[in-house]
């Protein structure tokens, strides 16, 4: 979905919309705290967010397995398989499944490590944490059925919490402060921490990151690229290209998770010929389109920069490395 522009002020619409919102944040509530918790036989790592939309969770994950594998640290993700028709829990197989069965971020987490996608957690936590020494559940801070042992918040740097309402007024999934207080970590990405200020009157340690090409960028100076993407926030994906000196000709905005049709993508590159410019998209947009239909369609491969990883490895150490404390 994209984010109403409403949800980043105190709007009229906004303010009618609020009891709908004390509505919602109260089901939320009721629901993760009658949900029976189910303990899984290793530690588990949540990579949540508080906002409707992208923050960028799926790139913390690999970030965060990343630095674990380093150490040794067997690691498996679980994921709920956001638009994918299985239900799990489910193994997922690169060489089998489709963004149709399993959802997008699923298939770009496999690539690094087993995953699992489960419409119930609790069962796919039990399925996932068979042989490994974590499990890392990409979102599902809002879930109770899973025993977290820590819980890591993503905040985009630039958009943060939007006018700070529950949705529908705002861009909430929950009330900023019940959230807030049940995060070990939180991770602002993109942007500045400065975005944390008058959240709460206390937060947890919270630590810079930020997104950037995983390639040699210069490789795309000044070539002609048309950009799109069906991603939370778009433009963050676009500015990311304009920086690294490209021309960029054309963009497409897209909804998050979009299906692209046939003719989506022979109009894309019709305009590529028409325009001599090559076609540039995100990875998880390419796992949507599947292999048989990316001909001349690449994808930028990003990763994560952290500002302070003094910070992240004493709290997954403390966490994590040891057992539970």
């Amino acid at each position: 979905m994209q984010a109403p522009a409403f949800w980043e002020e105190k709007t009229l619409l906004s303010h009618l919309l609020l009891p709908l919102g004390w509505i919602f944040g109260a089901f939320t509530d009721l629901h993760r705290m009658s949900a029976t918790s189910f303990r899984a036989s290793c530690p588990v790592i949540c990579i949540g967010n508080l906002v409707a939309g992208g923050a960028g969770k799926t790139p913390i994950a690999l970030a965060v397995a990343e630095r674990l594998q380093k150490s040794g640290v067997i690691t498996h993700f679980l994921s709920r398989g956001y638009l994918g028709q299985e239900k799990g829990p489910l193994r997922v197989d690169l060489e089998r499944h489709t963004a149709r069965d399993v959802g997008d971020e699923p298939l770009l987490l496999a690539a690094h490590a087993p995953t699992w996608v489960s419409l119930d957690r609790s069962a796919g936590a039990l399925a996932a944490s068979k042989g490994a020494d974590v499990v890392i559940m990409d979102d599902g801070f809002q879930n109770g059925s899973v025993q977290k042992d820590l819980s890591i918040l993503v905040v985009d740097g630039i958009y943060g919490f939007g006018n700070g309402r529950v949705m529908p007024s705002g861009p909430l999934r929950e009330a900023l402060t019940r959230g807030l207080a049940r995060a070990d970590l939180i991770v602002v990405l993109g942007g500045s921490r400065s975005i944390l200020k008058g959240a709460t009157s206390t937060l947890p340690t919270a630590i810079s990151a930020r997104l950037e090409p995983a390639e040699d960028s210069t490789k795309y100076l000044g070539r002609r690229i048309i950009a799109f993407a069906g991603i939370g926030r778009p433009q963050k994906f676009f500015d990311t290209i304009s920086e690294m000196g490209c021309d960029l000709v054309a963009t497409h905005s897209f909804s998050d998770h979009y299906k692209y049709g046939a003719a989506d993508l022979v109009a894309l590159r019709t305009q590529a010929a028409q325009q001599d410019a090559e076609l540039l998209t995100t990875e998880k947009d390419l796992v949507r389109i599947g292999r048989d239909n990316a001909e001349g369609i690449s994808s930028l491969k990003v990763r994560v920069a952290w500002q302070n990883t003094a910070s992240l490895d004493a709290v997954l150490a403390k966490k994590v490395d040891h057992g539970r404390p």
